[in-house]
């Protein structure tokens, strides 16, 4: 029986080799910005040749819909039978089936711009079936292990990831005009440093020797501010070997930089307003909401020492002058294990993140830690057993952590020492003595102030969305059962 497809004289196979390369001229949002306001049923006699993926089809007898959607949105495809070549080949292409298709650019009776399909090309046909076309993905565990499924079918996750690009690009070219100087240093490390976190470890075959994945960049980017580059940064990936949670995965990015003479001070007014900026940027206001509740990111934040904010919401005055015994039993009382090397800086540091980060939604700079805590800072000039750091806490969550860089070579090597005996104590986060990095400090290193962001969490906020693994594309999962 002859086809009913007057126009189909060579059906094609259900499958044929595609072509090796296919030339759009345009896409989807470049037809919408430059015809988005065409009067119901116009003809343009403009050509277009469009490509992507085949989201939706339905076919009315003689006519074919379908929407086409590429990097930049939707639009439709409209078929009908007498100039779509190979018209019932076009009604069976399955949905996510990749497609280039050349026509006319029109809008139907309804005022929908199309594109009518005078030529297509299978480009790459889909072997596994699109999830629900309404719903996306709707099982976060899917959505995370199949990504690029996830991104095609779930509006709000590409919006996320496209918002992710935005902020890194406006973070460079906020910090490039202001004379920042991008840098990349080692990932493989000889010694794990920079953070108090776990490494993860690797071996070099050719060298015989064990190296670090980078749990910071911190010590080398100084040993640059030593070199004379008096304001670096670097935007990469770190590496903590610990555990996962919304907050928490493995890898993650940071953003971290140092400029020569400035403290912690210059450090708050950086971070609040490089936030401000993007919030401006993406959102066009500063009063955002995270989970449902409302924020307020304009600068300035407020400041408030660590033990300011315990008395405020957790109902007890302490300080590096409590004795320590009572430390002790304030923090058993609140749950938190105490460990016998445990001093009482830790215990103040151990109370706080127990009773009061989670509830600050701020944004509050979190100010004056205790100098047992805070083995690269520089002592506070005016609270004899603190240092100049804060960590800023936006929604419960840190979201940066800075101080007036430790200068000193002397008072540098005592507290990598210290944090040495506290890992021989079973600390296995403390820190090792960096011979290298303590040589690069006696040549001279200049007052600095230094500033490591999160880029995930930033992103986190920005996006309004409550897990890590909702701003990173691929996130480290446990293994599939499969």
């Amino acid at each position: 029986m002859p086809s009913p497809d007057a126009t189909e004289s060579t059906p094609q196979p259900p499958y044929t080799q595609p072509p090796y390369t296919f030339e759009p001229t345009t896409d989807s949002g470049l037809l919408r910005e430059e015809f988005g306001e065409l009067a119901e049923g116009t003809e343009t006699g403009r050509q277009a040749t469009i490509a992507g993926r085949l989201m939706l089809r339905r076919v009315q007898g003689k006519l074919a819909f379908g929407t086409l959607q590429d990097s930049a949105g939707r639009i439709q495809l409209f078929a009908p039978s007498k100039e779509t070549p190979r018209f019932t080949a076009f009604c069976d292409l399955n949905l996510g089936d990749w497609i280039g298709v050349t026509g006319e650019v029109m809008t139907t009776r309804k005022g929908e711009l199309s594109v009518k399909v005078q030529e297509w090309t299978l480009l790459a046909p889909t072997r596994r079936s699109f999830p629900d076309k309404w719903h996306g993905i709707s099982d976060p565990d899917t959505r995370f292990r199949q990504r690029y499924v996830d991104l095609w079918v779930t509006p709000e996750s590409r919006e996320v990831f496209i918002l992710r690009s935005r902020v890194i690009s406006l973070m460079r070219r906020w910090l490039e005009d202001r004379n920042f100087m991008e840098v990349e240093t080692p990932i493989f490390h000889p010694i794990p440093g920079g953070a108090a976190a776990r490494p993860f470890t690797t071996h070099h075959n050719a060298l015989d020797q064990e190296l670090f994945l980078r749990i910071a960049p911190e010590l080398y980017l100084k040993r640059l501010t030593v070199a004379g580059l008096e304001r670096v940064f670097e935007i990469g990936r770190v590496f903590r070997n610990e555990g996962i949670s919304p907050r928490h995965n493995p890898e993650f990015t940071m953003l971290e930089l140092y400029q020569a003479y400035a403290d912690y001070s210059d450090m708050m007014e950086l971070v609040e307003n490089l936030v401000t900026f993007l919030a401006l940027e993406l959102h066009g206001t500063t009063s955002l909401q995270y989970g449902g509740r409302d924020i307020e990111l304009a600068a300035p934040w407020r400041r408030a020492t660590m033990e300011e904010l315990i008395a405020e919401h957790a109902g007890i005055s302490i300080d590096l002058s409590t004795p320590i015994d009572e430390l002790r039993s304030l923090a058993e009382g609140f749950g938190i294990p105490v460990k016998p090397s445990y001093g009482p800086g830790k215990l103040i540091l151990e109370i706080y993140e127990k009773t009061t980060e989670s509830a600050l939604w701020g944004p509050v700079f979190v100010t004056d830690y205790p100098k047992e805590v805070s083995p690269l800072s520089r002592d506070h000039r005016d609270k004899p057993g603190y240092t100049e750091r804060f960590e800023a806490i936006v929604a419960g969550r840190e979201l940066c952590n800075a101080f007036s860089e430790l200068i000193d070579p002397v008072e540098q090597r005592a507290r990598m020492e210290d944090q040495v005996a506290q890992r021989d104590a079973g600390d296995d986060e403390a820190m090792v003595v960096d011979e290298d990095y303590l040589r690069a400090m006696e040549y001279g290193l200049p007052p600095t102030g230094g500033l490591g962001i999160g880029i995930d969490r930033l992103v986190m906020l920005l996006a309004d969305v409550p897990s890590i693994r909702d701003v990173v594309l691929f996130p480290t999962l446990r293994p599939e059962q499969i």
